[in-house]
């Protein structure tokens, strides 16, 4: 019996559709399905999930395996920290998956910090918009998330450290149509006369946007990128514009490749606060735990 195979039957009782989890795994749908068979075959040749109905429904077996699998994967997990923790000299790999500000801007101080530290630690950081990093978090393929928004995801399902706040901005060309003699002064009207760049569905920043300020709907919106250096890109050498974190916008106007922009109805744009998150009460091992520790109090 593969404990991988484990994991995904009771990931597959949480979606409750073989084609939606796998949008979420690093594996085909054909190879989830296999995974399922192999479990029923394990087990006897039973029958764990009834596929005659439109509705996704367990049998009589799936639910006593289901039962089953949460205890076996908690005991294996503990387990495996526990041998862990028996070798001092063990190399241990923290994942985090991250949005930009987090991810790029804010957790590599004390990830750096923390490695000189503990040489015997590694990191790997995957930089997601909010939503994908919280469900890489909550489908096991990150340790951490570094968030924008709880993307409707209720907080309490979490442990959470506020790790920051972020201020948004709009931003445009230093040779925008928009700056008259330099004036970075502007009101909202003349915004919504030039075509405008927002992040893609998923992104913590668009959601922010669109919950902080109602009045999104009125500009020209024609483009969506996936990415925020592509942004600035496309505005530094176009009439677009776009918003950006305060964070990322003041490195980029530095270099001369954006101007900031004061909008004169709206002093504040949109504010948001960052958060690093674990998966609620989950217990981590010794130089995860000692990483969490860290930053609470570093925060």
């Amino acid at each position: 019996m593969n404990i991988e195979y484990l994991r995904n039957f009771v990931k597959l009782t949480e979606y409750r559709s073989f084609s939606e989890l796998a949008k979420h795994l690093p594996i085909s749908q054909s190879t989830l399905s296999h995974q399922i068979s192999q479990l029923e075959k394990d087990f006897g040749n039973v029958v764990l999930i009834k596929r005659t109905t439109k509705k996704f429904e367990l049998t009589k077996a799936g639910e006593i395996l289901l039962d089953y699998a949460e205890q076996i994967i908690h005991l294996y997990d503990s387990c495996i920290l526990e041998v862990a923790e028996t070798q001092d000299q063990i190399l241990e790999v923290i994942v985090i998956s991250a949005s930009t500000i987090p991810g790029s801007h804010i957790l590599p101080r004390f990830i750096a910090d923390f490695r000189n530290k503990n040489p015997n630690v590694n990191f790997k950081i995957v930089v997601n918009n909010s939503k994908k990093s919280i469900d890489n978090l909550k489908n096991g393929l990150a340790d951490f998330a570094g968030i924008g928004s709880f993307m409707g995801y209720k907080p309490s399902d979490f442990d959470y450290i506020k790790i920051g706040e972020d201020e948004f901005k709009f931003i445009c060309s230093p040779h925008h149509d928009l700056l008259k003699d330099g004036d970075v002064n502007v009101g909202f009207n003349d915004l919504t006369r030039f075509p405008f760049i927002w992040r893609e569905e998923g992104s913590g920043m668009r959601e922010t946007f669109i919950e902080q300020f109602p009045d999104y709907d009125r500009l020209d919106i024609e483009l969506e990128i996936n990415d925020n250096d592509s942004i600035i890109s496309t505005v530094s050498d176009s009439n677009y514009i776009s918003i950006m974190s305060e964070l990322m916008a003041s490195k980029a106007e530095s270099a001369g490749l954006i101007k900031t922009l004061k909008i004169n109805d709206y002093p504040l744009i949109a504010k948001r606060s960052l958060f690093f998150l674990k998966l609620k009460n989950k217990r981590l091992s010794k130089f995860k735990k000692k990483f969490w520790d860290e930053l609470s109090l570093s925060v």
